[in-house]
Parts: structure tokens; sequence; C-alpha cells
């Protein structure tokens, strides 16, 4: 690929964002940045929110889990999928109608009204935590294929990379906000689809046959399998395990997630945000099945040219699109992996900038004082170069293994979250709000410790995803054992 070409095109792509942040930041105040001004087309958002649930790592992971050893092999992750279609019945049913009836600027408001400020400021500290290792986990990610392939052949080294990475975040959202995020989430979710569509085009071109022989070459090549249903709780593709915790990571890192929850939060009306939670169901599982297919239709197109497959799975699609398949599709590849990194690290920004505002500085989406957008601004900016630190933190510790761990200890934050929302839902006890605090530290930590010792505690038995629910089990009982019924 012609580095100047590929340059020219991640140029026009973020030149088109910049034009979105121009129209939907004029005249942005809190209420435009925090809320979008609850004016949002509840289509758009459920469009937009599929980049943002497809993440830069979600792009290249998803097509290698095909032919995988293990987890998710075949198209075992759909039986995920078909469980995050009853999470997100959940969230559509018990948690919007809350937000909305509270009329929350942030989600973890709830904590506050229903325990007291402790609880409150903790639930959403876990989330600043976990979205900052986790936005900056992706950002990593992007800006390793960003630098070496769009700006290494420039001279520019990996720190100005990243800088100028989180730089074009801050540029196109420290106006608009979550207003823009809405828009820009679009944009970016038509490139990721449209990358993804057209390498799978473009393989069938290249091994001479026709989008509808698609069905038949899959089940044929044995990629075809999608329900697993012999086998034990031991095997980790059984369609039970799968599908109940695909429900569970919808509800903990959809509906309980600041970030997801606030584009819903957007839509003019609690009817419209339904509307969007469902439309955005049914083509977040249509988008996941065209990702397997492209999975599928990769480890065939490999087979067929006899290329090894990579040891990690994760870099067979940047390998086939960037070294083998036409120059098109290695350039609409970066383009997909950039737009799919951006839409999630863009509102993971706006998200984190609204919870510290809101939550820890005392923001009001009615407060539009110079001094107050002055203080959004220089929080927008110490959250961009947080993520930076910890972006060159990752690339300086040069280990895989850390910084995977510290990507999957920041998912057990999420535990608290759960076990806190739970209790506050499903009981009317009062707790000692000032306990909260150490009852989420220890949650995670006795999880972990569960995970860790699985083999002499409990035969070896698998969690996966289901550590979630343990974490939040373990929550509610320490909760429980702090509380008293209600006067």
């Amino acid at each position: 690929m012609n580095p100047i070409l590929v340059l020219g095109l991640v140029g026009a792509y973020f030149v088109l964002l910049l034009i979105v942040s121009y129209f939907t930041g004029k005249k942005a105040d809190n209420s435009t940045f925090f809320l979008a001004n609850r004016n949002s087309p509840w289509f758009v958002v459920a469009f937009g929110m599929i980049g943002a649930t497809l993440s830069g790592v979600t792009f290249i992971s998803i097509p290698g889990v095909v032919g995988g050893d293990g987890l998710n092999q075949a198209l075992s992750y759909m039986q995920l999928v078909f469980g995050y279609i009853l999470g997100y019945v959940v969230i559509a049913q018990i948690l919007l109608p809350l937000y909305y009836r509270l009329q929350l600027t942030t989600i973890y408001g709830y904590l506050g009204q229903r325990f007291g400020p402790v609880s409150y400021k903790t639930g959403s500290a876990f989330f600043l935590l976990s979205r900052s290792i986790g936005s900056a986990f992706r950002l990593f990610l992007v800006a390793i294929v960003l630098h070496q392939f769009v700006l290494m052949p420039f001279g520019i080294n990996f720190f100005w990379t990243v800088v100028f990475t989180i730089l074009l975040i801050y540029v196109y959202t420290f106006r608009g906000g979550i207003k823009t995020i809405v828009y820009t989430d679009t944009l970016q979710t038509l490139c990721i689809l449209l990358a993804v569509l057209f390498t799978v085009y473009s393989i069938t071109e290249e091994m001479s046959f026709s989008l509808t022989d698609i069905p038949n070459e899959i089940r044929d090549s044995g990629y075809g399998q999608m329900f697993f249903f012999e086998g034990g709780w031991a095997d980790p593709n059984i369609f039970f395990k799968q599908f109940f915790s695909g429900a569970l990571i919808t509800i903990v890192m959809t509906g309980l997630d600041q970030d997801m929850m606030q584009k819903n939060l957007t839509c003019r009306s609690l009817r419209d945000a339904k509307k969007n939670m469902y439309t955005f169901t049914v083509i977040l599982v249509l988008a996941n099945l065209l990702f397997l297919t492209l999975g599928a239709m990769l480890y065939i197109y490999a087979a067929e040219l006899g290329v090894a497959i990579p040891e990690r799975t994760d870099e067979l699609y940047p390998m086939l699109a960037i070294e083998y398949l036409p120059p098109a599709v290695g350039i609409l590849f970066i383009l997909g992996l950039i737009a799919a990194a951006y839409s999630s690290a863009d509102s993971g920004l706006t998200a984190l900038t609204t919870a510290f505002c809101v939550d820890f500085l005392g923001f009001k989406t009615s407060d539009n004082g110079p001094d107050v957008k002055r203080k959004r601004f220089v929080v927008h900016i110490g959250l961009s170069l947080l993520l930076l630190g910890i972006i060159i933190l990752f690339h300086s510790l040069n280990n895989e293994a850390v910084i995977n761990g510290l990507f999957i200890a920041a998912g057990y934050t999420y535990g608290p979250l759960l076990g806190l929302f739970t209790f506050g839902l499903f009981t009317n006890r009062k707790i000692i709000d000032k306990w909260v605090v150490y009852i989420c530290l220890a949650a995670p930590i006795l999880s972990f410790l569960i995970h860790y010792f699985r083999a002499e505690l409990l035969w070896g038995f698998e969690f996966g995803f289901l550590i979630l629910a343990v974490n939040g089990l373990l929550t509610f009982l320490g909760l429980w054992m702090i509380s008293k019924p209600k006067d």
C-alpha cells in the first residue's frame, strides 16, 4: 500500500469528523455536552452505537475466533450474541425506565439517591478506573497499527503517533461532547461495516464464487457449527454458559456503563430510548453474524492460499487484508480499524469527562457560566493526558501478558456495579453507606482468588465471563451484611 495514499485517506476521514464536530458543537453548553439536549434521533443513536460496541479489539478479534482452539470456535460466538438479546431486553424494560424517571445525567446518580454519597462516588470511581484502562487499551492497539502502516513510513515515532491519536479525539469532542459523538459514531459504524462487507466480497472474487455460495462454503469447511449442547459446564463453548454470559455482559457492560448509557439518555423520550435499544439489538446481532462470516471466509481463503495461520488468531485479519488481498481491502481495513477504535475511545473520553464533572465536581446541565465551561475543558484535557500516559505505559512495558492482565483486571470493576445496582433494585434494605467502598474493593479481590485457585476449589471449573456473576454476588452478600431492614 502506498503510505501517502493511506495517510491521505485517513486524513480525509478525520476531516469529516472535524466537520461533523463543527456543526454539532455550535452553541454547545453543558446540556449539549452531557445529554445532547435530550434531542437525539433514536435511529441515529441506534446505528451509531454499533461502532461504539464493536471496538478495535473486537474488529480484529471476532473474525479470528472462528478457527481458534477452545473458546468461541466456529460460529459459537453467536451463542454469546443471542444472550445479548436477553440483556438488552432487561436494559430496555428495567434500567432505562429507572434512568429516565430519575432524570439522571450519569447513571451512578441512582446509587446516590438509593444509598448515599459514598456509594455514589464509589460506583462512579469504578467506572472511571475501568473505562480509563479499557479505552487506553483499545487506543493502544489501534495506535500500533496507525503507527506501523500510516505514520512510521514518514519517520514519526510512536509517542507522537499516540499524541496525534489523542489530540484528534480531543479536538472533535471538547465542544459538542455526546452530541458530536452521536453523529460521528454513525459515520464510524458505516466505515466498519463497509470494511467488513468489502473484505468478504473481495475474498469471494479472489476465490471465484458468488456471495450466495458463502453459506455452503462455510458449512463444507467445517466452520459452520453455531450451537454446542454436548459437554459439561467445563466446556467453554457450551450453549447455556455462553448464552447467560452474554446476557450478563450486556447488562453490566452496557446497562451499568455510563459510556454506553449516555447515548441512550440523549433520546427525546423513554419511548424513543426503547426503540433505539431494540433497533440497535437487531443490527448488532446481524453485525456480529457478518463478522463471524468474515472470519470463516478468512480461514477458507488462507487454506486456499496455503498460508499458515498466525499463532495469535487476532493477527489473521490484518495479515490477509494488508499482505494478500487487493490494496483497497488493506486501506479499508485500516480505516475500519481506526473507526472501530475511535468510536469506542471518543465516547469513552466524553463519558469519563461527564462522570468526573457531574459525579465529583457537582456540575449540572443548567450550569453554563464561563468558569464552569473552563473547568470542563480542563477536565477533558486532563483525562486526555491520562489516556496518553496509560498508552505510553503500555508501550514501555512491552509485555503482552501484563497488558492483557491489566485489561482483564479492569473488567473486574464491573462486578461491584452489578452488586450495587442489583441490591438497590431488588431489595428495600438500608445500608451503612460508609462501608460500601470496602465491600466493593473486597469483592473483586475475592473473585480473582476464586478464579485463580479454581483447580483446587472447584475442580478446574472454567468461569469465563461468569466470573462477573460471582463478583456481583459477593458484592451483594457484602452489602446485605452491612444493611438492615428499611423502617
